[in-house]
């Protein structure tokens, strides 16, 4: 808890990657003060005890934990590392990811890893270069409406080179919401940049989309999503750690114009019932 609220961070990446490429790690280097600074973060944080104490430190109650294979724009946190460093840690989610180029009936695949204890699912449309409407990833979707597995896409802009923008429109998703009704799908960054509007126009249309917050500074939100407060209930609150600290982006959250019922719902709420977990 954090100031009385229910606390859960739904966008965290590992701090130390299996294969970092340039532009992440120059990005990384600019929101620390120095590099040696950022290197015994990593180094520190690599250790999922050290990592979990700073969240209760930060008064986080649970963390979704990604992985990531975007070898040509970001670099490889393996599904396997992701299970490893959550591994005895309940407060720590793990969610798995897919390149949909590269591997094959990732269906079954996911039904594995659901056995190993994954939670959910995040894809990387705009660095693995793909349609979220592909009919390629159908299987994948249905295993995981199946299994109730929540999926994470990334939709909007990104900092990283070599990302193509064009893969992050969040309506692609309307196809995959209509075809998969009962599929839990949370769009993060909320369409950045371009397609706010049609980030919030999905949340509309459809019962089981929502939006994670991470990546975007929270005074602007109101401003980004007119419809917030009445629609708190399908926003949830994230950070993109490393490169945000969690605490102070909770605070700024939970300092928005918004009822005290919306922010309960963002901060931690919603979360909850996405990711079946208890108080």
């Amino acid at each position: 808890m954090r100031h009385g609220h229910l606390l859960i961070d739904f966008h965290i990446h590992l701090a130390k990657y299996d294969r970092l490429l340039d532009s992440p790690r120059e990005w990384f280097l600019s929101c620390y003060p120095s590099e040696k600074h950022y290197l015994d973060i990593c180094e520190a944080y690599a250790n999922p005890d050290t990592f979990c104490k700073l969240l209760k430190e930060q008064g986080v109650d649970y963390g979704v934990i990604l992985a990531e294979n975007t070898p040509d724009v970001t670099g490889i946190a393996s599904n396997q590392s992701v299970a490893d460093f959550c591994k005895g840690h309940p407060q720590l989610i793990p969610f798995c990811t897919f390149d949909p180029r590269r591997e094959k009936n990732m269906d079954r695949l996911l039904e594995q890893l659901a056995s190993m204890g994954f939670c959910g699912v995040k894809l990387y449309p705009t660095y693995n270069f793909f349609y979220p409407n592909d009919p390629i990833l159908y299987p994948l979707y249905e295993a995981a409406q199946e299994l109730n597995m929540p999926i994470m896409f990334h939709t909007g802009t990104s900092v990283f080179r070599g990302s193509r923008l064009k893969y992050g429109n969040p309506l692609f998703l309307d196809d995959v919401a209509m075809d998969f009704p009962l599929l839990r799908i949370i769009m993060c960054h909320g369409g950045r940049g371009p397609w706010y509007e049609e980030a919030i126009s999905m949340v509309r249309l459809h019962q089981y989309m929502f939006i994670d917050i991470s990546g975007l500074p929270p005074k602007k939100l109101p401003q980004y999503f007119g419809d917030m407060d009445r629609l708190s209930d399908k926003f949830v609150f994230g950070t993109d750690w490393p490169s945000v600290d969690i605490g102070k982006n909770a605070d700024a959250v939970a300092s928005l114009p918004l009822s005290h019922k919306g922010i309960q719902n963002i901060l931690g709420e919603n979360a909850l019932s996405l990711l079946s977990l208890e108080k």
